[in-house]
């Protein structure tokens, strides 16, 4: 069984494609693990705010198959491919680790490069998986956190059961 973490991001009607994410994941994996949620500006370009958040869950399905199951959630839920790299997003997940596996494939880079470069991405994988060491770099998510540079990448937690209400 692998311990898999997600990424979770958008800023297109972000609350629902948020739970239509979530209720998706938990359909086909079962229990997850959540982090809280986030709301940041937007990286890259000018766009409304996103929601972001990191979600964890033990699964039996190969690296692939997760990988495949997470563009199927996202095509579900809006996303079309191919546009510039920083733009809005209706859904964006992605895989950030699959276990300790190390990846270098053309579509799949494990872990994620992005883990250390967004503080919208290591704050709430540090907040779920804080003594979890990172394959790459032997650290903890909790001391990447510590010693991370978030200046100029505002990010503030917004009350989850408050974002699910509405």
């Amino acid at each position: 069984m692998a311990r898999v973490f997600v990424s979770i991001g958008s800023n297109i009607e972000p609350k629902q494609k948020v739970r239509s994410a979530l209720m998706a994941l938990r359909l086909a994996y079962g229990e997850l693990q959540i982090s809280p949620v986030y709301e940041s500006v937007a990286v890259g370009f000018e766009g409304e705010n996103f929601l972001n958040l990191v979600v964890a869950f033990d699964t039996n399905a190969d690296v692939w198959q997760v990988f495949r199951h997470l563009r199927e959630i996202e095509a579900a839920n809006g996303r079309i491919r191919g546009g510039a790299k920083f733009a809005a997003r209706s859904l964006d997940l992605d895989l950030l680790l699959y276990d300790d596996l190390l990846l270098d494939a053309p579509d799949l880079k494990l872990p994620r490069d992005e883990i250390h470069r967004y503080a919208f991405v290591l704050r709430p994988l540090a907040d779920i998986a804080p003594d979890r060491i990172d394959p790459s770099c032997g650290q903890s998510y909790a001391n990447l956190w510590q010693s991370f540079d978030a200046s100029g990448q505002d990010l503030w937690i917004v009350e989850f059961e408050a974002l699910l209400a509405q």
